[in-house]
């Protein structure tokens, strides 16, 4: 039988040669192409990775970073105007993940460690990795993982390459705007590589102008909630709050904000992006690169509110469950139209210089110098008009009061409450909105800005270990900010100039057609709003005042952080038995000093002449300085054991770190003043003052465990399944210091809220899922499809609590005082993601459609010290189409969010509806040529 069957096995193995030289004689192009080098990095990793690359420019098939992220195992983003921008690895928000780019640290403007990737164009980027444990070489920051982007290195690269794309973009909701030429915007893309002087020389070069639009309709409530005490119920005033010395006496309450509004945008949105590079090789032994990326983007938004301003006042019928969320009540309040215009206009700068030397065959050494810099500079003019007892006409409304009925309803489980207005009060009657005319103007600036430099030194060896590096590394890192405000200007003007006015000032229509109408239970769809540029003009004199040349405030932060950090990591390759094995072991140590500034300032309390107050400094500041400094030590091993050829088992074990974001390290103060009310007193008047940032946080350390199984059956194909476990050392507690200042020439004692490291110790584990392959095994045509997904299952019992209800800390007594409502977990922490894609290629056609799933999770607000804020669960469905027209020439069509999925958020506890967006589905049409 042995015999016998010699020549059927020499057949077949003829047979699978002929495949397999065939196999490798097709070039692989498009989706499958990506997903094939994707599945080969994250096999050739030592650490843990997943991973999204192209040999080609251009090739990441997401119309941004953002989104391109999102389909690599474990990630999913955060959306923002419909669009994806921070993102969360493995369940765990952009706080516990470090992001860089080409290897170094990236700015941003938003005052957190996370990179905003709008602001890279994808066309530009052909690489995108994501450890998930880490090792001694790469720069610390990252708990559940660092996302690092890549551009190409043109001698790497290896061709000549010139290409251009234009891409028609078209937004439904920009034809429900009046007054503009529909939702249409376009981004063009032009992108160069080559190589001089017999190879030695290589420049890239990418600029991309993008120019959108990305209309928005959302309800909000304020980012402020108090527990209201369910008896007495308090006719003309706010309800009476629930204190913290009358936690413990477990009465009956239910959460309300401060304020309910309806918005509608219009918006522009402007980016023109250049990315460059430089490679110069002039020997085999010196590889010299310089890569630069500068992006400047502007977008303008015009807003138009409907603001209930007073929405604990007269509260009655109030229906609540056992978690104080409302379901129902009935309220009294003044209603106000209000107007804003606001643009933002970000910069991003960044680059460096990169030499590696061998001066052997076993040395290789590696400097490298960086420079990223992100300004973003915010301007906003703000109108209200108010509510009187009178029209503007001086004739009594029926109500002959400033404030109007309305009533609250929700549903269980829905996130669109109803509100409704007395319907004998015309929302659309621009003579009910006219008095207590208010105008601000207001500028806000940050700057981020990081200096970094390493040496890096690698040592080839025989033996059990490979190899033997180490290196240096010492970067500065500041982040100032200030939000200042042009005077608050308050005008009570004759009646008949208030009228003159506001004849002059409205707007004829709503500025958009079909307002919510997505949104099942709204029952605002329009309101009365004026031009913003007519009452600033009108009540001012001019239409922009512009910004207040005195930018101090009590509230500005300045933070310095240095960092110097070093590491040793020894490569190893050996065999266990007949067993392949390979990884690394190492250790990084890394020193942190922070230095933060804060200004004090008297204040002197303003009466603004509408039942309202205000704060304003003297004038005369004085500096106070809060430095902070930490050690850590991180040790870090990773091992591969390949028990069969296409099996890999993987296990890590690892200590890692995320330190606090930059504005969470500020030492500015914020105040906020009860709106109306009645008081006695100024302590009465100040309802809270919130530490901008504190600086003594530490970072957050974790000891981490990964274990992964994988399997490659063929270059299509991948199989793995990854458990993991972090254990953090220390979670974060909200802390009141009592602090003095002088109001009025009078000092005042008033509780601070701060945010501190807390001794509790908390986990997280979970379970990760990878799936892909191509079904080349059925008939033509059906052997073009091909899928990929994959899932991530977490569970934490790490605790965030909030500031105003949750457990505090008692300095004075260092004891624990319980809240009201429950903890929070770590944010951006969703116990289930999913992203799952499924793509056709066949000859010149190109499909895919993506669909990703993500579960409620906590998001903190920018700056931290912020109270609970939850964004329910999410999920999109994208496709992307591609059609070659001839050599180099392609026509493709991208459609995002095509069943206009929203955005729902909760405060302060999760099913207490605090906001929700629709944005609408994007579509874009284009062409792309190359040679």
């Amino acid at each position: 039988m042995a015999v016998a069957a010699m020549p059927v096995m020499a057949q077949d193995a003829t047979v699978a040669a002929q495949e397999k030289v065939e196999e490798e004689a097709i070039i692989v192009t498009g989706i499958r192409e990506t997903i094939q080098n994707s599945i080969n990095t994250k096999r050739e990793e030592t650490a843990i990775v997943d991973a999204l690359s192209s040999d080609d420019i251009g090739d990441i098939p997401a119309i941004s970073v953002g989104q391109a992220i999102q389909t690599i195992t474990g990630a999913t983003t955060h959306r923002e105007k419909g669009d994806a921008s921070e993102i969360a690895l493995r369940g765990l928000g952009p706080f516990l993940s470090n992001s860089t780019f080409n290897g170094r640290d990236a700015t941003n403007g938003s005052g957190d460690r996370s990179v905003n990737f709008n602001q890279f164009p994808s066309e530009l980027v052909n690489n995108i990795k994501i450890y998930k444990t880490q090792q001694a070489s790469l720069v610390e920051g990252g708990v559940a993982g660092t996302i690092e982007i890549g551009t190409l290195r043109p001698l790497d690269f290896g061709k000549r390459r010139l290409q251009g794309e234009l891409k028609a973009q078209y937004n439904p909701y920009g034809d429900r705007i009046t007054g503009r030429e529909g939702g249409v915007g376009w981004r063009g893309t032009l992108s160069y590589v080559d190589q001089f002087a017999n190879d030695t020389i290589g420049i890239a070069i990418g600029v991309q102008r993008n120019d959108t639009n990305n209309p928005e309709e959302t309800y909000a409530a304020s980012s402020t909630w108090t527990a209201c005490q369910a008896a007495p119920v308090v006719a003309n005033n706010n309800c009476d709050e629930y204190t913290r010395a009358e936690y413990g006496q477990n009465r009956a309450f239910y959460l309300v904000p401060n304020a309910y509004t309806f918005r509608q945008i219009s918006e522009t949105d402007k980016r023109d992006a250049i990315f460059g590079a430089i490679q110069w090789q002039p020997s085999d032994t010196l590889d010299v690169n310089l890569d630069v990326q500068y992006s400047k983007r502007t977008y303008v938004e015009s807003r138009r509110d409907l603001n209930i301003s007073e929405a604990r006042r007269s509260l009655t019928n109030v229906v609540y469950d056992e978690n104080g969320i409302v379901q129902s009540l009935s309220g009294q309040s003044a209603i106000e139209s209000n107007g804003s215009e606001l643009s933002r206009a970000e910069e991003y700068l960044g680059g460096g210089l990169s030499v590696e030397w061998q001066p052997s065959d076993r040395l290789t050494l590696t400097v490298d110098g960086s420079y990223s810099r992100t300004i973003r500079v915010e301007d906003e003019r703000n109108v209200r008009l108010r509510t009187d007892p009178t029209d503007v006409n001086g004739v009594r409304t029926v109500f002959n009061n400033m404030r109007i009925p309305y009533t609250y309803e929700i549903t269980p489980g829905s996130f669109v409450p109803t509100i409704t207005i007395d319907p004998r009060f015309d929302l659309n009657n621009h003579d009910l909105f006219w008095d207590d005319a208010r105008l601000r103007r207001d500028q806000s600036r940050r700057h981020n800005e990081i200096i970094a430099g390493r040496f890096d030194a690698g040592y080839e060896m025989d033996g059990f270990f490979s190899k033997l590096s180490a290196g240096v590394r010492w970067s500065e890192m500041t982040f100032r900010d200030y939000d200042v405000r042009n005077g608050d200007f308050n005008f009570n003007l004759p009646i008949a100039e208030d009228r003159r006015i506001n004849n002059l000032c409205r707007n004829p229509a709503f500025p958009q057609t079909g307002f919510l109408s997505a949104a099942d239970g709204n029952s605002i769809n329009s309101w009365a709003t004026f031009d913003v540029d007519c009452l600033f003009r009108e009540y001012t004199g001019s239409e922009d005042p512009g910004a207040r040349e005195d930018k101090r405030s009590p509230a500005n932060r300045d933070v310095t952080e240095r960092t110097l950090a070093g590491y040793v990591m020894a490569d190893y390759d050996a065999d266990l038995g007949n067993m392949p094995v390979r990884g690394n072991i190492g250790v990084r140590v890394v020193k942190t000093d922070v230095t933060s500034n804060g200004l004090r300032s008297e204040f002197t309390l303003v009466d603004n002449g509408d039942g309202t107050f205000r704060l304003e400094t003297t004038g005369d500041f004085d500096t106070v300085t809060i430095k902070s400094s930490n050690t850590r030590i991180l040790p870090s091993v990773n091992a591969i054991f390949e028990v069969a050829p296409n099996t890999l088992l993987r296990v890590a074990g690892y200590r890692a770190m995320s330190r606090p974001a930059p504005s969470a390290l500020g030492a500015g103060r914020t105040f906020t003043l009860d709106d109306g009310g009645s008081f006695t007193n100024v302590e009465d008047a100040i309802d809270n003052v919130r530490a901008n940032g504190s600086p003594r946080l530490k970072p957050l350390m974790s000891w981490n465990a990964d274990a992964a199984i994988e399997w490659y059956p063929n270059k299509d194909s991948i199989l793995s399944a990854t458990l993991y476990y972090k254990q953090f050392n220390g979670g974060f507690q909200p802390v009141v210091f009592d602090e003095q200042f002088v109001i009025d020439g009078q000092t005042v004692t008033v509780p601070v809220t701060q945010t501190r490291n807390s001794p509790d110790k908390s986990r997280i584990y979970g379970l990760e899922l990878t799936a892909a392959t191509r079904f080349s095994f059925l008939p033509k045509p059906l052997d073009g499809l091909g899928a990929k997904v994959s899932y991530n299952y977490a569970d934490s019992n790490f605790e965030n609590e909030d500031v105003r209800l949750g457990d505090q800390f008692d300095p004075m007594t260092e004891t624990v005082s319980e809240g009201i409502i429950p903890a929070a977990g770590l944010s951006g922490y969703s116990k289930h993601v999913l992203s799952a894609q499924a793509y056709y290629e066949i000859g010149p056609v190109s499909l895919q459609a993506i669909y990703n799933y993500r579960s409620k999770y906590y998001q903190d607000f920018v700056g931290g010290n912020s109270q609970l804020r939850y964004v329910g669960p999410s999920e999109t469905v994208d496709f992307r189409a591609s059609l070659d027209l001839m050599k180099g020439v392609s026509l493709r069509f991208e459609a995002l969010n095509i069943f206009n999925e929203p955005k729902a958020t909760y405060m302060p506890v999760y099913g207490s509806s605090r906001q929700y967006h629709y944005y609408g589905s994007k579509y874009f049409i284009g062409i792309r040529a190359r040679i």
